[in-house]
């Protein structure tokens, strides 16, 4: 399917739009009060769990308009990724996505300053493509109950 031919699905999107505004809510605390560590740790629990349920959803919606859901379920999160790029649901490419994922990685196995502070220098920008994804879902769903 490619980003002419759009269907529409049935998802219920309300988590990861509740996921995103918790996430902005968070940049902007941190933003009012840089130094603050409990927004900035909280900025970053909301990075991982925005990310988490955005590439849920990115998959959910790709093996549901899928011929054979079961090929996305298997897919390798790169070729995900390159697939919701194809389709028009995500601005960002895969070395972009690496990236986040990284960050992800990197923020659930160790704690370190300066990894924090790395990942809160991501976290606009995924925050933006977190966005475009639900826009992108929102155009190509109906709400489900």
């Amino acid at each position: 399917m490619n980003a002419e031919a759009v269907m529409t699905i049935p998802l219920d999107l309300t988590s990861l739009a509740s996921a995103i505004d918790r996430l902005a809510e968070a940049l902007d605390a941190i933003h009012a009060e840089p130094e603050n560590l409990l927004y900035r740790d909280a900025t970053i629990q909301r990075f991982e769990f925005t990310y988490e349920i955005a590439h849920k959803m990115l998959r959910r919606y790709l093996a549901q308009a899928a011929a054979n859901p079961e090929e996305i379920h298997e897919m390798a999160f790169a070729d995900l990724i390159r697939a919701g790029n194809a389709q028009g649901l995500l601005q960002g490419d895969w070395p972009r996505w690496r990236e986040f994922r990284q960050a992800r990685g990197t923020t659930s196995h160790t704690y370190d300053e300066a990894k924090a502070k790395q990942v809160l220098i991501l976290i606009p920008d995924f925050l933006a493509e977190a966005r475009g994804l639900l826009l992108a879902l929102q155009a190509r769903t109906v709400a489900t109950p």
